[in-house]
């Protein structure tokens, strides 16, 4: 079963972060997305763009509006993702938790929906 692993963070703390901290983190995510690979579990992860480059559409009277930004103003942004195979939600959760992002943000774990 495919798991998306959501990551949740505060992209004003994370735009405080020195760039050889930054190096730091990056190695840690990279580390862990070769265990998921070794494990057979890895399939895709993306980072996203700040939040400030965001757009939001909506239909208003049958009128495409285009808005600034996210849709929700939260403290913590939806900043990457990965895709996991995993046997259950046990094991997704397991994954999450050893996913480094957990320990400066939140990480939302969702299994993809089969409508077959």
């Amino acid at each position: 079963m495919k798991y998306l692993l959501m990551l949740y963070a505060d992209e004003v703390a994370g735009s405080k972060i020195s760039p050889e901290d930054m190096r730091g983190f990056m190695q840690t995510m990279y580390a862990y997305q070769d265990a998921l690979t070794k494990a057979g579990a890895f399939v895709d992860t993306a980072p996203l763009t700040p939040t400030t480059k965001a757009k939001t559409i909506n239909l208003e009277d049958g009128e495409l509006k285009v808005h600034d930004g996210p849709y929700a103003e939260t403290r913590e942004q939806f900043g990457g993702y990965y895709i996991i195979e995993a046997a259950n939600m046990d094991e997704a959760l397991k994954w999450a938790a050893k996913c480094p992002a957990a320990t400066w943000g939140k990480i939302e774990v969702r299994q993809f929906a089969n409508f077959s």
